[in-house]
């Protein structure tokens, strides 16, 4: 174990568990450029890696980590603000931490197949800890940029997304990782129809998405958060998640992979006239830096730098954090939004 942790008197500090796999480093330099006094603790299982990006970062320590553990290994003395989960908590013992020490939680893997342990345990324990279930697409940064294109609707009908993800951009070994459980876990699509949740799969499950320079892509609906987020929130009776897998316009043009999400909404306007947007959302450098936004805004929420103190209890990112304040750190961060040819 390197570093010491911070000092009475200093804000305690963030643990990263994953803190130097791609998710986390990125969401840690990011919660360093808005907050230059934070403590952050990079947790990870090689020590020198995770010295080495808390060295880059400063006002950071770094610590090794022992998952298999409920006290994770970490010596009783040390105090945290948050447990950040920036990988697979597959024996929920970072949650278990975390509610031990009366601590806010955030987990970003356990997708919408994986996470019934984790309710199950803020059921158990409803006094204990703030729990952001972040399993969502980009850690819920689609499931704001929706809802703050929803803002102009005064009823919306129906809500699809289309993910564009490419091939070489699927997150490091823990999100190839992730991916491979969770196809294993189920290969059919959740959507809502007409107000029911309903399972989809082989034909039904199949589909197209269009990429903003016309590209064609072949996907399919999967089973995400994003979907009943976006139903309750919007009270869209019709919501569909399409994933597809391929090159993306960035590699085409011999740029970095990148990454698209086309956000397609119907409804109504104020007056009671059809209204439909379709909009993309675009990063030059892929899905890094919209996950680690996502993590970003969901610590900066449970610990009190932005907004009001998050009571004990599970919470979606929808219900803490305010979706015209994400876009503009979207923006902020390189992301473009551009409106579909025609739309």
């Amino acid at each position: 174990m390197h570093g010491e942790e911070p000092t009475v008197g200093q804000p305690e500090s963030v643990l990263v568990l994953g803190g130097s796999g791609q998710a986390g480093t990125t969401a840690s330099a990011l919660l360093r450029r808005w907050h230059p006094a934070l403590p952050l603790t990079i947790a990870g299982r090689d020590i020198g890696r995770a010295q080495r990006v808390a060295d880059d970062l400063g006002a950071a320590t770094a610590v090794t980590v022992d998952l298999r553990r409920s006290d994770l290994g970490l010596p009783a003395e040390h105090r945290y603000s948050a447990v950040v989960a920036a990988l697979w908590d597959d024996r929920l013992n970072g949650l278990h931490y975390a509610q031990h020490h009366g601590l806010p939680y955030l987990s970003i893997s356990s997708g919408l197949v994986e996470i019934a342990p984790e309710v199950v345990a803020g059921a158990q324990r409803a006094d204990a800890s703030p729990i952001l279930v972040a399993s969502h697409w980009c850690a819920g940064s689609i499931v704001l940029a929706a809802l703050d294109s929803a803002r102009e609707f005064a009823r919306v009908d129906s809500i699809r997304i289309g993910a564009l993800l490419d091939e070489q951009d699927t997150g490091g070994p823990a999100g190839t990782a992730d991916l491979a459980r969770w196809s294993t876990a189920t290969s059919a699509g959740l959507v809502r129809r007409d107000g029911v949740f309903t399972w989809v799969n082989g034909p039904d499950a199949q589909t197209d998405v269009t990429g903003l320079d016309g590209t064609v892509w072949s996907g399919q609906s999967i089973a995400i958060l994003d979907v009943p987020s976006l139903a309750l929130a919007t009270g869209a009776p019709d919501v569909r998640f399409d994933f597809a897998l391929g090159e993306s316009a960035g590699r085409r043009r011999g740029e970095p992979p990148s990454v698209e999400v086309r956000i397609d909404l119907d409804g109504t306007d104020a007056a009671g006239a059809p209204l439909r947007t379709v909009r993309y959302l675009v990063h030059p450098a892929g899905q890094r830096p919209l996950t680690a936004l996502g993590i970003a805004l969901g610590v900066e929420r449970l610990i009190g730098l932005r907004g009001a103190a998050v009571p004990p209890g599970v919470h979606t990112p929808e219900s803490l954090l305010d979706p015209e304040y994400a876009v503009e750190r979207l923006v902020e961060l390189g992301a473009t939004f551009v409106d579909a040819p025609g739309a």
